[in-house]
C-alpha cells in the first residue's frame, strides 16, 4: 500500500454521490482507504469497493457542549488506532474536531469547505465562536480547499489559513453519469422540481409559497419536491397539501430518474458551497433558476442557460417563474443545452480528482 487516507464526513452520502471517483482512484493506485461516517444505506457499497470503515456517532447541527467533546475525543481515538498517513475532511464538525485531533499528532489534513453554514455566515456569539475553532484548528493544516470565491474571502477576512487556499469547481459532475436524456414532450405542462434537504435555509417556504400563488392563475404548472424532511414541519404541510399540482415526491436512490421528466430545476437555497443540485441538473442539460448566492451563481449565466433571482424572496422567484414560462419550447431547449456545454468546460469531476491527487502526492512526497 502506498499509504493510509482517512476520510472524515458527516453522511456517506458526502463520499458515495460526490467522491466515490476519488475513491476509487486512490483505490486503483494503491492507496488504502477509510472512511468515519455515520453508518449508512451506502456504507456496505463503499466496503465492497474496498474502503475500510469507521463508524462514528455525531449530531450535524447540535451545539452541545458534551457532544462536541465527544466527537473530538472520537477522532483522537481513531487516529491513535488507524494511524492515518494523510486526513481529508468535508463539512464543518469533520474539518474542525478532526484537524484539531490531526494537528496534536502531526498528522497532514486537508479540508473541503462545502459552505460556511448559518454559524459562520450570521453575525453573533455563535459566528465568533466558530471563527475561533476554525483558527485554532487550522493552524498547521496543509491545504483548505474551497468552492467558491466568496467562502474563501471570508477566510482571509478573517485571518484563517492564509497562503493555504486553493479553489476547486465545486464537487465536480461525473459526465458520463449526469447526461441528457431526451424526454418527448406531451402536451403543455411545464414541470419544475426542488431538490434538497427539506428546511426553511434550503428555501422550500418560498417554492411553496410562489408555487401556490402561481397555480392560481396558471393551470399548466407543476411543482414537484424530492427530498428528506429535515425540519418536521415541512412533513405536515406537505401530508395536508391538496393542491394536486405540487407533488412530494419523496426521497430518491437516483436522481437522474426525477430530474430528466422536469422541464427546469429550482435552487431557493439561502446559502451553498457549489450546489449539487444545480451541478448535476445543468450536466442533464436541465435550464435553471436560484438564488444568486455564491454557490449558485457561478453555475448560472443569467439569461443563458437559467435565471437568477433575490435569495429569500418569494416575488423574485415568482417573476423569473413568470420569465421561463414565457418562452417557447426551443428557447427552453437551448438553455438546456448551454447548461450542459458549461458543466462540460468547468465542472468536470475528473478536475477535482485530479487535483487531490496531486496534493496528497505533494504532502506525501510521492
Amino acid at each position: 500500500m502506498k499509504g493510509k487516507v482517512l476520510f472524515l464526513v458527516n453522511h456517506e452520502i458526502v463520499i458515495y454521490n460526490f467522491r466515490k471517483e476519488i475513491v476509487e482512484r486512490l483505490l486503483s493506485e494503491g492507496y488504502e482507504v477509510i472512511i468515519s461516517s455515520p453508518h449508512g444505506k451506502k456504507i456496505d457499497e463503499l466496503i465492497s469497493m474496498g474502503c475500510q470503515f469507521e463508524e462514528v456517532n455525531m449530531d450535524r447541527h447540535g451545539t452541545n457542549f458534551i457532544n462536541e467533546f465527544n466527537l473530538l475525543y472520537y477522532y483522537s481515538k481513531l487516529f491513535d488506532k488507524i494511524k492515518p498517513d494523510i486526513i481529508l475532511g468535508f463539512t464543518i464538525k469533520p474539518n474542525i474536531y478532526g484537524a484539531i485531533a490531526a494537528k496534536k499528532r502531526n498528522i497532514p489534513f486537508v479540508a473541503n469547505i462545502t459552505g460556511l453554514g448559518s454559524a459562520v455566515e450570521n453575525a453573533g456569539v455563535l459566528q465568533k465562536f466558530t471563527i475561533g475553532l476554525y483558527k485554532f484548528a487550522f493552524t498547521d493544516i496543509k491545504t483548505v480547499f474551497f468552492q467558491n470565491e466568496e467562502n474563501r474571502q471570508f477566510f482571509i477576512d478573517n485571518n484563517i489559513a492564509i497562503d493555504k487556499h486553493k479553489i476547486l469547481p465545486g464537487s465536480g459532475v461525473n459526465l458520463e453519469q449526469f447526461y441528457p436524456i431526451h424526454q418527448k414532450k406531451i402536451g403543455d405542462r411545464i414541470s419544475f422540481l426542488f431538490i434538497g434537504r427539506l428546511m426553511r435555509e434550503k428555501g422550500i417556504e418560498e417554492y411553496l409559497e410562489a408555487a401556490n400563488s402561481l397555480i392560481d392563475t396558471h393551470n399548466n404548472l407543476e411543482f414537484q419536491i424530492l427530498g428528506s424532511f429535515e425540519e418536521e414541519e415541512y412533513k405536515k404541510i406537505l401530508e395536508d397539501n391538496k393542491n394536486p399540482n405540487i407533488k412530494y415526491l419523496g426521497i430518491s436512490s437516483d436522481v437522474r430518474n426525477e430530474i430528466k421528466n422536469v422541464d427546469c430545476v429550482v435552487n431557493p437555497s439561502y446559502h451553498e458551497g457549489m450546489s449539487n443540485v444545480l451541478l448535476e441538473s445543468a450536466a442533464m442539460g436541465k435550464p435553471l433558476l436560484a438564488s444568486n448566492i455564491p454557490g449558485c451563481k457561478e453555475i448560472i449565466e443569467d439569461g443563458q442557460n437559467g435565471f437568477l433571482f433575490k435569495s429569500q424572496s418569494t416575488d423574485s422567484l415568482k417573476n423569473v417563474i413568470i420569465k421561463f414560462i414565457k418562452l417557447n419550447q426551443e428557447e427552453r431547449e437551448v438553455m438546456g443545452r448551454k447548461s450542459r456545454n458549461k458543466i462540460k468546460k468547468e465542472f468536470d469531476r475528473q478536475i477535482v480528482v485530479d487535483s487531490y491527487l496531486e496534493e496528497i502526492q505533494n504532502i506525501l512526497g510521492e
